[in-house]
């Protein structure tokens, strides 16, 4: 039985539990080159937008009530979904800042992909193993989506340099932790 669960947002191989992940893509930095969407009318001040989905697949065996799901956990940039005004960038310097902030989205949903895998394969299964799993799967992606509010509202959308640096040094921070757990395994 093959069951599929997606969100919207703004890598490795694990055998835990009677679990296992498929391979996920890895980390990457984007570029201006991922940014390939039309800038939506009306988008007033702001410069750039970047759009991510995490995306949750699984297979199910049962033998005699031992659920073992297969999950794949997918991360994808949505490159005509996300755009940067160029008109509004006036210096390689500003560019540069765009995708700084940009890339902090990008690494939240890297974030919520990774707590993904790990929760999804820590947890044993039971008959009822498809509300077992969307439950972790709506949770860490209410967290997500807070974290990208939080995020837009502390830097004030990249304005607010002091806070961006923050978030900067904690996203990479996550990002560097996540890495070397998955490393362990």
């Amino acid at each position: 039985m093959k069951q599929r669960y997606v969100r919207w947002m703004g890598a490795l191989m694990l055998l835990l539990l009677g679990c296992s992940v498929a391979m996920a893509q890895p980390y990457r930095q984007l570029t201006p080159n991922d940014f390939t969407g039309m800038v939506p009318t009306g988008s007033g001040f702001y410069v750039a937008h970047t759009s991510c989905n995490v995306t949750m697949n699984y297979d199910v065996r049962n033998y005699r009530s031992n659920y073992h799901l297969t999950f794949d956990v997918k991360l994808s940039l949505n490159r005509d979904r996300s755009w940067i005004n160029r008109r509004m960038i006036t210096t390689p310097d500003m560019m540069a800042e765009v995708l700084r902030h940009e890339q902090g989205h990008y690494q939240i949903a890297y974030l919520m992909q990774q707590e993904m895998i790990r929760e999804l394969t820590q947890n044993r299964y039971t008959g009822d193993y498809q509300r077992q799993a969307n439950a972790i799967f709506k949770r860490i992606d209410d967290k997500y989506r807070q974290m990208n509010e939080d995020y837009d509202d502390d830097t004030q959308h990249m304005q607010n340099r002091k806070q961006q640096t923050a978030w900067v040094n904690f996203l990479n921070q996550q990002v560097a932790q996540f890495s070397s757990l998955a490393m362990n395994y």
